[in-house]
């Protein structure tokens, strides 16, 4: 099935009601994503959902119904969007990135949830281990903290004259905050200076840039967060506009223009956590799935921006590339 039809099935089939066999009983799966439908990038990741199911013998439409809110970067609709997927009282509620996971926690501790793309989910005490997740709750992480220092090393690998960098993180937000840890302590060792761009959803991100921005040996470090994921074609304009070199954590960055990424394939995240609602669907619990770990990492990266900043991407650097845009 083409990704244009299967889109157009799966938005009909969370706006309309299903028809089944009268002996066959519709499953629910409901889904609560902290981003926008119209990005292309949420619509692949929902697709790649519904097509692990499809695989696992989950037909949308069929036996099975997903019911998906978006809320966009707003975190007070968050939680109206959860208290309503909830109230459903579907078989699964599967989580975006962001605080999807903890409104579901907050309003229920019975039904089965699946995390598409944590960050840390027993520091914030979403599960009790990761191999024994023990409550309501289990899925997938998108990387470990210590992700963030490879960031910094691939930074200085293409601008190794950089001495100052702008570390981009979510206002207040714990994974924020753990990601400029981690950078930090690979940076002081290197000399380099690395200063704090908070941002919030909405703003102040044009001010934050400027702030930072001052000469040539500046660098920027997009880490995970909602703001700059939310912000994306605005925070890469400004890296742009102030000529900063930037490492961003997803490849849609420099598909946008951004000059460099390294992270987890996130599309990849949501079809294999289909395999867990499967598994719930057919009787298992949560609390006994282990939390598991991407599988697959990508760097990608952009020749037209790295020339536009007037920087020459080494080959040993192209050469490990899983992607180069030109």
């Amino acid at each position: 099935m083409k990704r244009r039809e299967f889109i157009t099935l799966l938005a009909g089939a969370t706006a309309l009601p299903l028809t089944a066999n009268a002996q066959q009983r519709v499953r629910r799966v409901a889904v609560l994503m902290s981003t926008t439908p119209d990005e292309p990038e949420s619509q692949a990741r929902i697709t790649a959902l519904a097509q692990g199911l499809q695989e696992a013998g989950w037909l949308v439409g069929s036996n099975v119904r997903i019911d998906v809110r978006w809320s966009g970067g707003d975190f007070a609709r968050v939680r109206k969007d959860a208290e309503e997927l909830v109230a459903l009282t579907p078989d699964v509620l599967v989580a975006g990135i962001g605080p999807t996971t903890q409104a579901f926690q907050e309003l229920t501790r019975t039904l089965p949830i699946v995390f598409t793309q944590s960050v840390d989910p027993v520091g914030l005490g979403t599960v009790k281990s990761m191999a024994r997740p023990g409550g309501n709750a289990t899925g997938f992480i998108q990387f470990e903290y210590g992700l963030s220092a490879k960031w910094l090393e691939l930074l200085r690998e293409i601008v190794p004259r950089v001495t100052r960098v702008g570390v981009v993180r979510d206002w207040g937000a714990a994974v924020g905050l753990g990601q400029w840890a981690v950078i930090g302590a690979a940076a002081s060792p290197l000399g380099v200076e690395i200063l704090p761009i908070d941002l919030a959803v909405t703003g102040n991100t044009e001010s934050a840039f400027t702030e930072f921005a001052r000469g040539p040996n500046d660098g920027l470090i997009v880490g995970v967060g909602t703001a700059a994921t939310i912000q994306r074609k605005l925070v890469v304009g400004l890296a742009a506009r102030h000529m900063l070199p930037a490492v961003y954590p997803y490849r849609f960055f420099v598909e946008g223009g951004g000059l460099m990424s390294y992270g987890p394939n996130l599309i990849d995240l949501y079809r294999r956590s289909a395999s867990y609602v499967d598994r719930i669907l057919k009787g298992e619990k949560p609390a006994d799935l282990p939390v598991q770990a991407p599988t697959k990492y990508e760097l990608v990266i952009n020749l037209k921006t790295a020339k536009a900043l007037g920087l020459t991407v080494p080959d040993t650097l192209l050469a490990r590339a899983d992607e180069v845009i030109e």
